[in-house]
């Protein structure tokens, strides 16, 4: 169990953080996009740096540094401007059947896309998610026991989340994977990069509008 928080509340935080974490929101659409262009071990790499945002994001909830997000909003807008902007320019891409994520006649070619491409793209998303910041900031504290010692408790937090988020970003990418299968059994490159291209589009004006 978590030091300072009973059973009872640790069952209410892993099931609240599970249904939220599963919910289709930016980081799990864009993991079943770059499922379905680049496959789910490459998409790996999106995980790792959406995993590194999401507890830069679970950390500074707790500790009050989003308190200086909110007094700075439009640093925050910019970062979110630029962010969606990228992802809305691959999106078009991939619709047009153009860059290096477009998915070729040759079902068994993987788009080469840099692993720290993918990683910083994770992380963008992860960080620049206003709805991750306000889920993490009314959730994270109130499980938080003062009696006891902050560290134990946050790094068990953080695990636990970590987990959940990782488990929920293999489904889709596993299902994105799956779709292209489908996609692919009709010889129809161009719908499967413009399926694509509108979800990484979809992703992008989340990010930057929502």
């Amino acid at each position: 169990m978590i030091p300072g928080i009973e059973n009872s509340s640790l069952v209410l935080f892993v099931s609240t953080f599970f249904f939220v974490s599963a919910t289709p929101g930016m980081c799990m659409t864009l993991s079943m996009t770059l499922g379905m262009t680049l496959g789910v071990r490459r998409t790996f790499w999106m995980m790792w740096g959406e995993l590194f945002g999401v507890g830069v994001v679970c950390v500074a909830a707790v500790v009050g540094v989003a308190s200086i997000m909110l007094h700075y909003p439009t640093v925050f807008q910019i970062f979110k401007y630029v962010g969606g902007a990228y992802l809305i320019y691959l999106g078009i891409q991939l619709w047009f059947s153009k860059g290096k994520m477009a998915i070729t006649d040759n079902s068994a070619a993987v788009p080469d896309v840099s692993r720290s491409g993918l990683a910083l793209q994770g992380f963008v998303t992860a960080i620049a998610n206003p709805k991750g910041w306000a889920f993490m900031i009314s959730l994270l504290p109130p499980f938080i026991n003062t009696q006891y010692p902050l560290a134990p408790q946050m790094m068990t937090m953080l695990a636990v989340i970590l987990v959940i988020e990782f488990c929920c970003m293999i489904i889709y990418a596993s299902g994105g994977k799956t779709l292209r299968y489908f996609l692919n059994q009709s010889g129809n490159v161009r719908l499967l990069n413009r399926v694509a291209g509108c979800l990484m589009m979809a992703v992008g004006v989340w990010l930057a509008f929502g």
